[in-house]
């Protein structure tokens, strides 16, 4: 039982972001700072992918191995300039920010990309096949494309895990919507980088955010975290300078994802005792 009320976000970043986050867990672990005994997780596009890959029993160390892998056999996708305004347009749209949400999502309806069930393939093979966690709590955030609206998937949600971490991760233009229900998901990261506020009820929040940038403060992690609450201890951990070099310009190149991962654990050493501090008891 989580007597303690930890909760653990993992936000969006790309195939590079995965890498990083499963490098700080790794290095953490091996300093004494377990994060895998929240009792929460909330993962939002690639935070969604290393959630559902942590808590499928694999421990830290196959994971981070795992990323260490020949990537010469996969393809680099692009966040070209077309989907970078995409979501700066999102951002910025006026009033009910569902509308900008909705504006990137039909776009992302007519975009070329592989074929949906090409890129769930590709997400199953990542997290497996082990389900919904039963002994904790994984929410997952993804955005309908038509209305903007945000939907929460969890264990009752009665959606697949790899149906739930593909929609996530399905970033407008660049990966296809997903269909559940009926209708057709993108990034939950359209939303916020982080979703860091899902965590509401949680005492202890650690957050690992590959990106921090949003156009309106809300999408921040570090403003989600400090609407909390003041009771609620916090930490967001991002890339230091020799990691962002380590990532690279391109966050979906698979062949960054080595140096990543290394970098994200030995970040580690520096990170440890700040999140100590919040994660165990004093």
């Amino acid at each position: 039982m989580d007597v303690d009320g930890k909760a653990l976000v993992l936000g969006g970043g790309g195939v590079t972001g995965v890498a990083w986050e499963i490098g700080l867990l790794h290095g953490l672990a091996e300093h004494g700072v377990d994060l895998t005994d929240a009792g929460l997780f909330v993962g939002t596009s690639a935070g969604s992918s290393v959630a559902a890959q942590v808590l499928s029993g694999v421990p830290l160390e196959g994971l981070f191995e795992a990323q260490l892998a020949d990537a010469s056999g996969e393809i680099a996708a692009r966040l070209g300039p077309g989907v970078l305004f995409g979501f700066l347009v999102a951002g910025l749209w006026p009033g009910d920010p569902a509308r900008g949400r909705a504006w990137l999502g039909r776009r992302a309806l007519r975009a070329r990309t592989v074929p949906e069930a090409e890129r769930r393939a590709v997400i199953a093979g990542r997290i497996g096949d082990a389900g919904w966690p039963e002994a904790v709590r994984l929410r997952i955030p993804a955005v309908e494309a038509e209305t903007g609206r945000v939907r929460i998937f969890e264990a009752d949600s009665g959606v697949s895990l790899v149906d739930a971490v593909a929609a996530s991760c399905a970033v407008p233009l660049v990966w296809p919507p997903v269909t559940i229900d009926g209708a057709r998901y993108v990034d939950g990261g359209v939303r916020s980088v982080a979703n860091a506020d899902l965590a509401e009820g949680s005492r202890r929040v650690v957050v690992l955010a590959p990106s921090t940038q949003s156009v309106r403060s809300f999408g921040r992690p570090s403003a989600q975290v400090a609407g909390l609450g003041p009771d609620v201890r916090s930490i967001v951990v991002s890339p230091d300078a020799a990691a962002r070099a380590a990532i690279g310009a391109n966050v979906l190149d698979p062949a960054r994802r080595r140096p990543a991962a290394e970098a994200g654990r030995a970040q580690a050493a520096a990170e440890a005792d700040r999140v100590r501090a919040v994660w165990l008891r004093s």
